[in-house]
């Protein structure tokens, strides 16, 4: 099967909210999210052949919980000339409470 471009969907606020309520409550303390920003996230979509984005998850070399990007092709395949991180973790960066967060 070959990617689209169209894959992923929709959910209801009260879908996501009690994912991320299922997380925090099985992970007390760590960390809920990562914000990256609109200029890297394009970087990666606007590479040619580019048909999204895989974000894989990873610990870094202090123990902290991230995630690492790469585009992916319509083979599926990852495209690796752009590695992306160094994503503003929430906490602390989680701007104000809402039901995806608190």
């Amino acid at each position: 099967m070959a990617f689209t471009g169209k894959e992923g969907g929709e959910i209801t606020l009260e879908q996501g909210a009690d994912m991320t309520a299922n997380y925090r409550d099985e992970n007390p303390g760590q960390t809920k999210g990562h914000f990256f920003g609109r200029e890297i996230l394009l970087k990666l979509l606007d590479q040619e052949g580019a048909m999204g984005i895989r974000m894989y998850y990873g610990i870094d070399g202090n123990g902290e919980k991230e995630l690492v990007l790469v585009s992916a092709d319509a083979d599926e395949n990852d495209m690796l000339d752009l590695v992306v991180d160094i994503s503003q973790p929430c906490p602390p960066r989680c701007g104000s409470s809402n039901s995806l967060n608190s």
